[in-house]
């Protein structure tokens, strides 16, 4: 026997045979599987966010390569499906995009209507369950466990009728991946994109697993690919051959992780309070830069950015990380510690500048410099008062006041001298990232 779930009335029936089409309505948009009717966690990836999000607007554009970005020098944000038939990929750089897909519209992203959309799609989450985990600001995980007493529907048909109610509602599409925990979740989501649905089960998992290469699991990037590459592991199910005593011996903790999601297993539960990961800004030059002081000076504000939204976030830096990119794309990131968690901009920028001076040799040009606040936690131990600060004022207290000025007379009411534009600072773009896992853009709407 198999269940079958029609997506576009959720009618949900156990049958001997699928048929090609649902009794109940007559469309052939079924999804069929064994376990249908008994997985509750689930991976809901918006398609294509920010390029179907102005398709939505711009119903002229809909037949045509579309590409969310910056201008010549920035990189694309997102694309649409048409666009990557020609080879256009989110983080590709604009020049190649272009040469790649000369006819496409290029779009300036507009980050306060990709929010507001984000939430709304996630206020609709929210209605079948609160354990709702965010990824980014188009897509998450759900946990519908015990939901279908609820609600009067299994899990699948509650996740059917949602993207139905996302598309009728916001213009918008989405796929969904539905298993039994988060990593299998996230992989379904992927396989039948754009308007997809797609199911793994506790029966097939292993099978599943045992062809696809090694990056498919959770955490493996281009580092830990050629390592196990030079002992001659390249497929999952290679992976899952070996005891994992012996991959904690060769490979520690991570070798743990990599034995038990090469069998399908993944522990980690749909946590809503998951914590922000990083907040980060950064800016990408007009022309590449080599110059140490310029490349200082443009540091200040993206600190600034950082700072507010470490307040907005109520969150602390416990580590900062300075993020270059060369004129031949290469990235360099490097990072310093704090002594203690820090929402202020001076120190950010004491970390980020002083990491700085290490890079910028007055040789190397830079097409971009970031900086990032990451190993966050909670404000409370932030910026404890000292007898400086006690006595003196101290930065803690300059940096409230200049809020303070800020929130009464705007941002720029209070300038420091290191915040005053110079030629540099006024041929840039910039770009602030709040991230909490990768996505088609770094970027996430709520903390």
């Amino acid at each position: 026997m198999i269940a079958v779930l029609c997506r576009d009335c959720s009618a949900l029936d156990t049958v001997e045979v699928q048929p090609e089409r649902c009794p109940a309505c007559g469309s052939p948009r079924l999804v069929a599987h064994a376990e249908l009717a008994d997985l509750a966690i689930a991976h809901i990836d918006c398609d294509a966010f920010y390029a179907t999000v102005e398709k939505r607007d711009r119903p002229e554009l809909a037949e045509q390569p579309v590409i969310v970005g910056g201008g010549q020098r920035g990189v694309v944000l997102a694309c649409c499906y048409v666009a990557r038939l020609y080879g256009v990929r989110s983080a590709m750089p604009m020049f190649k995009a272009l040469a790649a897909c000369p006819d496409a519209v290029v779009i300036r992203p507009d980050m306060a209507k990709y929010r507001e959309v984000g939430r709304a799609v996630r206020a609709e989450m929210r209605r079948l369950t609160p354990l709702v985990e965010p990824l980014s600001i188009d897509e998450a995980f759900l946990d519908l466990s015990g939901t279908a007493s609820l609600h009067g529907a299994a899990p699948a048909q509650l996740l059917a009728a949602l993207t139905r109610r996302v598309e009728d509602q916001f213009g918008i599409t989405a796929s969904i991946g539905l298993s039994h925990n988060k990593f299998l979740a996230k992989l379904a989501s992927d396989l039948d994109k754009p308007r997809g649905f797609a199911v793994i089960g506790h029966a097939e998992a292993k099978t599943f697993l045992a062809d696809k290469p090694v990056g498919w699991l959770w955490g493996v990037g281009g580092a830990m690919q050629r390592r196990l590459a030079g002992d001659g592991i390249a497929r999952i199910g290679q992976l899952a051959a070996l005891d994992e005593r012996d991959l904690a011996a060769r490979y520690g903790r991570i070798g743990q992780r990599l034995a038990r999601l090469s069998r399908g297993e993944d522990d980690r539960h749909v946590d809503p309070e998951g914590q922000t990961k990083s907040i980060s800004a950064e800016t990408t030059f007009a022309q590449d830069e080599a110059d140490g002081g310029a490349l200082a000076h443009v540091l200040w504000p993206l600190c600034e950015k950082v700072a507010a939204r470490l307040r907005e976030a109520h969150l602390a830096a416990g580590t900062v990380t300075l993020k270059l990119k060369t004129a031949d794309f290469r990235l360099r990131t490097r990072s310093h510690t704090v002594a203690d968690p820090t929402q202020l901009a001076d120190i950010l920028f004491e970390a980020a500048s002083s990491l700085l001076r290490g890079e910028a040799d007055g040789v190397t040009r830079f097409r971009l410099i970031g900086v990032g606040a990451d190993r966050l936690v909670d404000a409370a131990e932030a910026d404890l008062p000292t007898l400086f600060d006690a006595t003196m004022g101290g930065p803690r207290r300059l940096a409230e006041a200049i809020e303070a000025l800020r929130e009464r007379h705007g941002p720029q009411a209070v300038q420091r001298g290191r915040a005053l534009p110079t030629a540099v600072q006024r041929s840039v773009a910039s770009r602030d990232d709040l991230n909490e896992g990768p996505s088609e853009a770094d970027v996430d709407p709520e903390p």
